[in-house]
């Protein structure tokens, strides 16, 4: 952000109270119960438990609304079978968020495995593993996919789409804000219309691409599954499926608003001669400039109306489908959410096109400086306002903001949000700067200005002989037209004896061995003298035909100095030089800003995980699943090579979890080992070795009841297996105990 209008020292506490009271509310808390990201808070039969005969049913309590289908709770026997009725149940009542499905009579006793999957009602995809046992547990019990919901190459994918429909969406809707309200002639500007265009191009493209993977990423996870046109059709059913489809209308509306911008409004903000009406006699008509000026009022006050609305309507897609939509108060929070956005649009995406203005366009006005400036110094103000709303709605309390990912993301971004601020400050100063040297300058600038024109040119002037060197084009002449042009250009800025001088200098410098003028001859009859002496070097004729090959070097040379001179009178400044780089500074910010943002949307809020944490009496549900480790090894030795699969069930501190392990050879057949040894270490609480004594209960199989982790967190597995006398090797993997 660039800011120039409060005196200095005043507009810096000003930024550092906006800061200050982002910080604020990120730490404020409240005791209001709130969810977004649905958590699995509880089940029939609890995880983990053994009951003395099979039940009726399998149900499951969320934290928030879920969608469900027929297969999205499975019941596996301890063969891996699915023995569910496969129809789901809806057992919703009131503000409890519960379904279930049914089992058949007569399940035989063992250890059975219930998996399931849903999409929450902030349209991620949430899923789960568990086991019961019924009568006692069992030797084995089914294998569930070790991938999440969401997860693997679908969800890698549909995270990188929904960072660039951000980064899309900022790019669009600020660089139009910047040109409508800060910098109308910019919408001339090459650099600004394709930065505006990419934009549009972005959101459109990853919008289409989310639609499509919304089957694969919410269901099987498999990539194939975008073209399941069955799967899309039911998508389009979903909430989600709708908030992309309006999009996509919006963003139709939003492809006109891009066209008259770069049309009608940018013809109507051609300087001055550039444009008019032209009679037979190839004289330029006049226009009228108290029409020209309403005509412009008229096409910025349209653009202003119908931006605002086509922003508003794209930034209402994310929040009526995200975490603002479900949860506390959604009745205002997705309104702010909008606002958010909205303000993230105008601050970042106004940076955005400022930088490429900066870098490859003209010369930016002061004024449109100014007039970004207290557009993101207004954003800043939107973003802390909105932020404390937030964060208080989705942390609400001091140890979830330090104990959830959730909190320890949001400290981040608000850390970054700080660096921007101060990097903005950098770039105020700047543009300070900037305004003073202008009218420190400006004097001295308007009494030097021939003799830097003629400078200029005379570097051009060299530039264009060695241009013309390289193309085969006789030096003399070029040197000559060079010091020609800078010439005429000197005598029309500086006094006539100096331009006379600089001319000279110039085309000295220019063309070392120039012509000598032709010498006056008396005039002559044209019928007597019908052709040119012999000795005479006539003008040839252009070439009607000229070498492709030829003209195209001219051309790329003469784009070659265009570009060249354009960077030197850039970088001849450096006030704008400084403004530049602090600008550049401030966009890099920006963007590990968005990334971090996208992620913060991906991730379960901390007071959902707070609540879901109590309500299973501080036992964290992603860790209370059964835990699975897959540990290769190699003892050195002959038949030392293999792999060990260890299964801790349920996996939860303060209960009796069941240790069950198998060894087997490269080709996957069990074996059988001299000795195994299993320890659980946590160097946090400095607790352990705790010693695991397994019992053989067959070739390649080792069982311990009743292992007791004493609390829960991140625990050190030790296995020690030894192959012969003097042969074995020792493996650490890290445990989740819940």
């Amino acid at each position: 952000m660039v800011t120039t209008g409060p005196p200095a020292r005043r507009s810096a506490v000003l930024r550092m109270l906006v800061v200050a009271v982002a910080l604020a509310g990120a730490l404020f808390g409240g005791a209001v119960p709130a969810s977004a990201h649905a958590a699995l808070t509880g089940s029939t039969p609890a995880q983990g438990s053994v009951v003395d005969r099979a039940p009726e049913q399998v149900a499951l309590t969320f934290s928030e609304g879920v969608a469900m289908g027929d297969d999205s709770i499975r019941v596996l026997d301890p063969h891996g079978k699915r023995v569910d009725r496969g129809k789901l149940r809806n057992l919703c009542s009131g503000a409890t968020v519960k379904y279930g499905t049914g089992l058949p009579p007569g399940l035989g006793n063992g250890t059975y495995t219930v998996a399931w999957q849903a999409v929450s009602a902030d349209s991620h995809p949430v899923s789960g593993a568990f086991t019961f046992s019924v009568g006692a547990p069992s030797k084995s019990s089914a294998a569930v996919p070790q991938q999440e919901a969401g997860g693997g190459l679908v969800g890698a994918l549909y995270g990188i789409a929904r960072c660039l429909a951000y980064a899309g969406f900022v790019l669009m809707a600020g660089g139009a804000a910047f040109v409508v309200a800060c910098r109308p002639a910019a919408a001339l500007v090459r650099s600004v219309q394709r930065l505006v265009v990419q934009g549009w191009a972005l959101l459109t493209g990853t919008t289409v691409a989310m639609l499509l993977l919304r089957t694969p990423y919410t269901g099987s996870g498999d990539l194939a599954d975008v073209f399941d046109l069955g799967g899309l059709q039911q998508v389009l059913l979903t909430k989600p499926g709708a908030a992309l489809v309006s999009r996509l209308l919006l963003l139709a509306a939003a492809a006109l608003f891009v066209a008259v911008l770069f049309g009608a409004f940018a013809r109507a903000h051609e300087p001055a001669g550039a444009g008019g009406t032209t009679d037979a006699e190839g004289e330029t008509g006049a226009v009228d400039p108290a029409e020209e000026a309403r005509r412009r009022k008229d096409l910025t006050f349209g653009l202003g109306i119908g931006g605002v609305i086509v922003a508003t309507g794209l930034a209402a897609t994310w929040a009526m489908a995200e975490h603002a939509s479900t949860g506390l108060q959604p009745a205002v929070a997705m309104p702010v959410d909008v606002l958010h956005l909205l303000a993230v649009a105008a601050w970042l995406g106004g940076l955005a096109t400022l930088l490429v203005s900066l870098y490859w366009g003209p010369p930016v006005e002061r004024t449109a400086v100014r007039r970004f400036s207290r557009i993101a110094f207004g954003s800043v103000v939107v973003l802390a306002a909105t932020g404390v709303y937030q964060s208080w709605r989705q942390v609400g309390t001091w140890s979830a903001l330090t104990g959830t990912n959730y909190g320890r993301l949001l400290l981040l971004k608000v850390g970054l949000v700080a660096v921007l601020v101060g990097i903005a400050w950098v770039s105020r100063r700047w543009t300070a700067r900037l305004g003073e040297a202008r009218v420190a300058e400006d004097p001295a600038a308007a009494a030097g200005a021939g003799g830097t024109a003629a400078a200029t040119d005379a570097a051009d002037a060299a530039d264009v002989a060695d241009a013309a060197q390289e193309a085969g084009e006789p030096v003399e002449r070029q040197s000559a037209k060079a010091a020609g042009k800078a010439t005429g250009k000197a005598a029309a800025g500086a006094p006539a004896a100096s331009s006379t001088a600089t001319a000279t200098a110039t085309a000295t410098a220019a063309s070392p061995d120039p012509d000598p003028a032709p010498e006056e001859t008396p005039d002559t009859d044209p019928e007597a003298a019908p052709n040119p002496a012999p000795d005479t070097d006539p003008e040839p004729e252009p070439s009607t035909d000229p070498d492709p090959t030829r003209a195209a070097q001219l051309a790329r040379q003469q784009a070659a100095l265009r570009s060249a001179r354009t960077k030197r009178l850039r970088d001849a400044d450096p006030e704008r030089l400084g403004l530049r780089r602090s600008v550049l500074a401030e966009a890099s910010v920006a963007v590990v800003l968005l990334v971090v943002t996208t992620v913060l949307t991906a991730t379960e809020p901390a007071r959902t995980a707070a609540a879901v944490q109590a309500a299973s009496g501080g036992q964290s549900t992603a860790s209370n699943q059964p835990q699975v480790l897959t540990v290769p090894f190699d003892t050195g030795g002959p038949h030392g090579k293999g792999t060990a699969r260890v299964d801790l069930d349920p996996g939860r501190s303060g209960n009796a979890n069941e240790l069950r392990l198998r060894l087997s050879d490269p080709s996957g057949k069990a074996m059988d080992v001299p000795e195994v040894k299993v320890s659980f270490t946590q160097k946090a609480k400095k607790l352990g070795p705790l010693p695991v004594v397994p019992r053989h209960t067959g070739t390649g199989h080792w069982r311990a009841s009743g292992v007791q982790l004493p609390v829960p967190g991140q625990w050190q597995l030790s296995l020690l297996v030894r192959t012969s006398d003097i042969d074995q090797v020792t493996e650490i993997r890290n445990v989740k105990i819940g």
